[in-house]
């Protein structure tokens, strides 16, 4: 049965350097495209991202959308590019505000973390679920790469639990072994929760370690994905405690990788 999957995701290349994340992303992608599932792929479009080498181009009928974050309105900008050799389209996620900065996680004068980032992933998350809605596609899976796609979770589970389009989605988390770049901000909870969202969970993140972030993830997955061998023992063993379903780590260049992926998702419906 094929599959319609919605990554969101930290990185990807070509439009960002390699990196374990990136790179399975970029992979992925194609391969579940190639066997034939439908997919759509989304990021955020950091500054760092040469828009003329990549052709990103801003698609007008999705964008203009504007997104409270923390009592501030902030404009929704979508662009989309394409990756030749892969017949893949990602769909990028903009705002001047969040995003214009040319350095993508960490402010370089101060080398830790920017201090909106909680406030940016929570963009991020909301402009992506905001913009599939608006493309009435309904996906089958939502997969999660990377820290700051660690807020679409909980929307999909609380704010757009009734929603026909995510309604019976399934969500799955790859962890891999990056963390977050410092704490994010201890208010994070309280911006997440002034979205609508009802949750006692949310009280794990007035302390926003990563691996608090990892253990409020999982409390909305349906599935989880080991992709790094650098998955902190922490964090491995809370999702072994938490009896989800999961895919264990296995090399890229194992045969049989992606098609394990994709008997993963289908055991999950």
């Amino acid at each position: 049965m094929a599959n319609k999957i919605l990554y969101i995701c930290q990185e990807i290349t070509p439009y960002l350097p390699e990196t374990e994340c990136s790179t399975l992303c970029r992979n992925l992608t194609q391969a579940m495209q190639e066997r034939g599932n439908e997919i759509r792929s989304f990021m955020p479009r950091y500054g760092s991202i040469n828009e003329r080498r990549h052709q990103l181009h801003e698609v007008i009928r999705l964008s203009g959308m504007n997104l409270i974050i923390d009592d501030n309105d902030h404009q929704l900008i979508i662009k989309v590019a394409s990756i030749p050799s892969a017949r893949v389209q990602i769909y990028f996620i903009d705002n001047d505000d969040y995003f214009a900065r040319k350095a993508n996680l960490i402010d370089p004068d101060t080398n830790e973390g920017f201090a909106d980032n909680d406030e940016r992933a929570i963009f991020f998350a909301r402009g992506v679920l905001e913009t599939v809605r608006k493309l009435r596609w309904t996906p089958t899976i939502v997969h999660c790469h990377g820290w700051f796609s660690a807020v679409a979770p909980v929307y999909l589970k609380r704010v757009f639990a009734d929603d026909p389009i995510f309604r019976d989605v399934k969500v799955v988390v790859s962890l891999y072994g990056d963390t977050t770049p410092g704490r994010l901000d201890p208010t994070m909870g309280q911006k997440i929760a002034s979205e609508g969202v009802s949750d006692e969970n949310l009280s794990i993140l007035n302390d926003p370690s990563y691996e608090n972030l990892c253990r409020f993830v999982l409390d909305y997955a349906d599935g989880v994905v080991i992709a790094s061998e650098k998955v902190s023992p922490e964090v491995l063993e809370m999702v072994r405690k938490s009896g989800k379903p999961i895919l264990e780590y296995q090399s890229p260049e194992e045969q049989g990788f992606f098609d394990n992926y994709n008997q993963f998702y289908e055991q999950l419906q």
